[in-house]
């Protein structure tokens, strides 16, 4: 990717260099579009205060390319405007050489029509050139002319920044009077502007020095070959030597051109197809036309999913046991200790499974044989009834453990008692109780309690003392008022 500039404004490709700084073509991040940006080369107080000047115009006409942005970093500056690609002047001559008169009336006429717009700034231009002069990329169609590089403009009654006897442009399109020192005027503009009409007619840099010694000698030439007598009053009236021969304002100069432009008459069938091509050339890679190619983003890669937790791993976690290791014996069952009672199998809960675990009864053997430990055979019961397990809601009793081991065998334990069977259900056939529907119980309402409301307090008022006499002299008063009106 390119260097960002200021945080804005990305350069991607030189695409032109002028006498203050380079081209470039960048992205505007803010604006989202491609626009040109000059940057200035030079870091001298005489370049910058150019630079600075050239900045501050702001002239918004289709017709001229003025600056539109600026911004600093560090010891970077740089302006903006937008991108034209179709080339200049210079390029259009080089490909077709010599341009049909009417097509240099188009482009002379919008070359007018903007520099009236920048006269009526109160601006010179002062360095008017086919290089200077920029053309959009329209095909075959209508060409669009834009005037650029206000490098060296200034205004009229402006500070100049050069010496008095220093003259500033481009040899070959200066007006006489500069060469001479006089001061910058709008007529100096309206000269380079014939001269750039006598480029387009003539494929080539006409030579000023010979025209202008010419007009002085011998007067205004007639009409070289191949220019219309109509458009070349018009162009020897911008080229006279005398500025007050000249026309005076760039309106003036328009007008005279739509005159003679009415005299040409429509363009022929031998006229050449003049098309505009795109000069700046394809964007390079990592960018295209809606900016930046940034790379796709990596994706994010999310750790594992752990797998599904062991119940019987977390419930030994819980429980604070953990199965042996696989290969060790099972441990010898301790006898249970004298002073505590044997204690019951644990019942199975509601949510567990319908089949449970239960230790065989004890075989019978001689009293000289080992006694043997047959292995648990699973037996299969049925829950008791709501009325048989109201019973063993509350074991096991509050003093006990809250989890009861399971009873260890040994030879001389007797075996625990077997699990109560729960009664038969007096409804439906015994082998169908264990998982035919219950009727829910219902528990009997509760004794409604009589409430009490406490009785309500009274608000205390002013004692007898207070009230007594606050009573007789609300009479008396009542007692005055009333012989005061059987006076009247």
């Amino acid at each position: 990717m390119g260097e960002v500039f200021a945080g804005r404004y990305e350069l991607v490709d030189p695409i032109g260099r002028g006498g203050v700084g380079a081209v470039w073509r960048a992205w505007d991040h803010r604006r989202r579009r491609y626009v040109a940006a000059k940057v200035l080369q030079q870091r001298d107080a005489h370049s910058l205060l150019r630079f600075v000047r050239e900045q501050a115009l702001r002239i918004d006409h289709p017709h001229v390319l003025a600056p539109a942005s600026w911004a600093a970093d560090d010891d970077k500056v740089l302006f903006t405007m937008d991108l034209v690609t179709g080339g200049s002047l210079v390029h259009l001559v080089g490909d077709y050489g010599p341009l049909p008169p009417s097509f240099v009336c188009t482009l002379l006429d919008q070359l007018l029509a903007g520099l009236a717009a920048v006269h009526a700034e109160e601006v010179v231009h002062r360095d008017i050139k086919p290089a200077n002069v920029l053309l959009e990329a329209t095909g075959t169609g209508r060409p669009r002319l834009r005037l650029g590089d206000f490098g060296i403009a200034m205004r009229l009654g402006e500070a100049r920044l050069t010496e008095t006897n220093l003259v500033v442009g481009t040899p070959g399109y200066l007006a006489p009077e500069q060469m001479l020192g006089a001061e910058p005027d709008f007529p100096a503009d309206l000269f380079a502007v014939g001269l750039v009409a006598l480029y387009l007619l003539e494929g080539a840099k006409p030579d000023t020095k010979a025209l202008v010694q010419y007009f002085a000698e011998h007067g205004t030439p007639g009409a070289p070959q191949g220019i219309p007598e109509p458009l070349w009053q018009v162009v020897s009236s911008l080229v006279q030597p005398d500025p007050l021969a000249r026309f005076r304002t760039a309106t003036g100069a328009r007008k005279a051109l739509a005159a003679a432009v009415e005299l040409l008459g429509a363009p022929g069938p031998d006229d050449e197809l003049i098309e505009i091509f795109d000069q700046v050339g394809p964007l390079p890679s990592g960018f295209g036309s809606g900016g930046p190619l940034r790379p796709p983003s990596a994706p994010v890669r999310r750790p594992p999913r752990p797998p599904f937790p062991d119940t019987d791993a977390d419930a030994d976690a819980v429980s604070g046991t953990r199965p042996p290791p696989p290969g060790t014996p099972p441990a010898p069952p301790s006898p249970p200790s004298p002073s505590s009672p044997p204690s019951l199998p644990s019942l199975p809960s509601p949510s567990s499974a319908s089949s449970a675990l239960l230790p065989p009864p004890p075989s019978s053997a001689s009293p000289d044989s080992q006694p043997s430990v047959s292995p648990p055979q699973a037996t299969t019961f049925a829950f008791a009834p709501r009325q048989s397990r109201a019973r063993l809601d509350h074991w096991p009793p509050q003093s006990g453990p809250a989890h009861p081991e399971p009873p260890r065998l040994s030879p001389h334990t007797p075996p625990p008692p077997p699990f109560p069977t729960p009664p038969a259900h007096p409804r439906g056939d015994a082998s169908t109780a264990s998982y035919t529907a219950q009727a829910a119980e219902v528990p009997p309402p509760a004794p409604a309690v009589p409430q009490h409301r406490a009785p309500k307090r009274r608000r205390p008022g002013p004692p007898a003392k207070v009230a007594v006499p606050l009573l007789l002299l609300a009479l008396a008063c009542y007692a005055v008022g009333f012989w005061a009106l059987t006076r009247l």
